[in-house]
């Protein structure tokens, strides 16, 4: 009973910090994994096993295999096809939904939603419309794909590993298609029919083009002669004023440098390109002598180039520079990046950029040089949004790729070899091919995934050696005991529901898995139906933005507040409810 109390304790306490986000969920796991180790529960040989099963291979495999079909060219293809879609809603938001879903049934659903988000967005400019009509149906299609195959989600892959604990043979990769398919395709429907109109439109179209008027903020200072800054560096004007500047570019003799390092010398009659607000500007000019040159229409080219871009990029909820300011994640000193501007919830910051901590969903406009932006928006964790003269992508292996792919999805279907191999050896094909590089393959791991997978795995095993499922599966069978049997598996199913809507569904899974085993044993059932049920439960973070992370990224290009998501969300778990119960009775009999 005290190893019991010790586990439930863990698990609520783990709860709470899951669902606050004050503490990020792998350093949560980690904490429950160490109580449970400590208290004797967890043996300390056993603490770290997790990190070896087959579950957390498999999501780390599929992970970087994503990364090797974004790198193989595939958003050429899929954006010259969207771009034929034409300016219906319904036409657009059902193209745009399907083709992510398809994609998150075999690829991480965050890289997904990630090569669609750009084209979302440019296709809503592109008929005049706001972009939140399109982005929460593709964040929420981004889930539903992920419910169609085995290595659709991380949920998924570790059901699968508990039916062959269980005695059971490993499901294949289409066998979650016989309910996540027609799940998929109602959920689909529903959305590009009707629930697109339950979303709040929170953005104009004319102020989210003009969310980023960079131009209204620039102005070209001339260095007089004699100026105290003539020959000193950019970095020193920071100890000339208090002023809020940066420097994006310099106009030299007729020669434009854009992005100029810090350490550029300033020289007399240089023009400098001057990003600041009015403000900022005449204490500037006050303190250091500068001269404005009267120029008044300083557009956005001025501070790009061939070998310089801006970009919009969103910062992804584990992304290293949270809770951070621009200087203290040493944006300009380490990557070379100049921030210009920050946006949040669909509005743009007006504060100063130097204070600004960074929040997920965060969008950042970011000027620097091409191969600098490249390399360092994977480090800051950023992923890019609507590129603005930049274009980000690697070799076109296509067919390649998709032959790699293919492969290791057929032996995996037709039960050849299990999906930790084929698509561990997929990931080997790809860096030998130079489809994906070591530094990508390494990068495109979500290691707070790994972490969080391998600490609660040991968790949930000590819910169940605990006696803790057992009796938690009891509760649950004996509150439905004098409703058909079937209840059961619906009461599971909407607990599985509500969980993920707060933590993240990988924690989730790992705590009901055991729950649902106990109940079908209780029962004298197959744990099958009631396992597909937690793994179709725990793909239905619909009804807040923080139960998954695709919801997280839409939540700042749409404009959309925390309320906004059960509008649309609420409806559609209806649906996937009433949808996927017969499916699961018809497809995974209990008896």
């Amino acid at each position: 009973m005290l190893d019991m109390a010790i586990v439930f304790g863990t698990l609520i306490l783990a709860l709470v910090l899951f669902a606050t986000g004050k503490v990020r969920y792998d350093i949560v796991a980690l904490i429950a994994l160490l109580i449970v180790t400590i208290a004797g529960i967890v043996d300390p040989m056993d603490a770290f096993l997790g990190f070896g099963h087959p579950a957390v291979i498999t999501v780390a495999a599929v992970l970087i295999v994503s990364k090797g079909l974004q790198n193989s060219g595939l958003i050429d293809i899929l954006t010259r096809w969207v771009a034929r879609i034409g300016d219906g809603e319904v036409r657009q938001i059902f193209s745009l939904t399907g083709i992510v879903a398809l994609l998150s049934a075999f690829m991480n659903n965050i890289g997904a939603l990630a090569l669609m988000m750009p084209v979302a967005i440019r296709t809503a400019r592109k008929s005049g419309r706001s972009p939140s009509y399109l982005l929460m149906p593709i964040a929420f299609g981004s889930l539903l794909g992920g419910m169609i195959t085995l290595i659709g989600t991380p949920p998924n892959i570790i059901i699968a590993t508990y039916r062959v604990q269980n005695g059971g043979d490993p499901f294949l990769i289409f066998d979650f298609a016989y309910v996540g398919l027609g799940v998929a395709i109602c959920g689909i429907l529903f959305i590009s029919l009707i629930g697109w109109r339950l979303i709040p439109i929170r953005q104009s179209p004319a102020s989210q083009e003009d969310l980023f008027a960079v131009k209204d903020y620039l102005t070209e200072v001339r260095v007089p002669e004699k100026s105290k800054l003539a020959g000193k560096m950019i970095v020193d004007i920071g100890t000339a004023t208090e002023a809020e500047v940066m420097v994006v570019g310099i106009i030299r003799n007729g020669r434009k440098i854009v992005a100029p390092s810090v350490y550029e010398t300033i020289l007399e009659d240089d023009i400098l390109i001057i990003k600041a607000d009015s403000a900022d500007l005449q204490t500037l000019l006050d303190a250091t002598r500068l001269e404005l040159t009267g120029k008044d229409d300083v557009t956005e080219e001025v501070i790009g180039s061939e070998t310089v871009g801006i970009i919009e990029a969103i910062v992804k909820p584990d992304s290293p520079i949270l809770d951070r300011t621009a200087y203290s994640a040493n944006l300009r000193w380490i990557h070379g990046l100049n921030l210009l501007a920050v946006a949040r919830e669909g509005g743009r910051i007006r504060d100063r950029l130097n204070q600004i901590r960074f929040q997920p969903g965060d969008i950042l406009l970011i000027q620097g040089k091409k191969d600098a932006i490249v390399a360092a928006l994977p480090k800051i964790g950023c992923l890019p949004l609507a590129e603005r003269g930049l274009r980000i992508g690697g070799p076109k292996w296509i067919l390649l790729a998709i032959l790699i792919f293919g492969s290791a999805l057929g032996i995996s279907a037709l039960g050849f070899l299990p999906v930790q191999i084929t698509f561990s050896a997929a990931v080997v094909l790809m860096i030998l091919t130079s489809i994906v590089s070591l530094r990508d393959a390494y990068d495109s791991v979500e290691w707070p995934i790994i972490i969080l997978l391998g600490a609660m795995i040991p968790v949930g095993q000590a819910l169940e050696t605990s006696g803790g499922a057992a009796l938690i599966a009891g509760s649950i069978v004996t509150a439905a005991s004098t409703f058909p049997p079937e209840a059961t598996l619906l009461l599971l199913l909407v607990i599985t529901m509500f969980l993920s809507d707060l933590v993240n569904n990988a924690a989730s899974t790992v705590l009901m898995a055991p729950i649902a085993i106990g109940i079908a044993l209780d029962m004298g059932a197959s744990i099958d139906p009631f396992l597909m049920a937690v793994a179709i439960g725990a793909s239905c973070a619909f009804l807040t933005p923080i139960g998954h992370q695709s919801n997280t990224l839409v939540m700042g290009p749409g404009g959309y507040r925390f309320t906004d998501y059960w509008r649309m969300g609420l409806v559609l778990e209806i649906i996937i409810v009433i949808v996927s119960i017969p499916l699961l009775l018809i497809f995974w009999p209990m008896y």
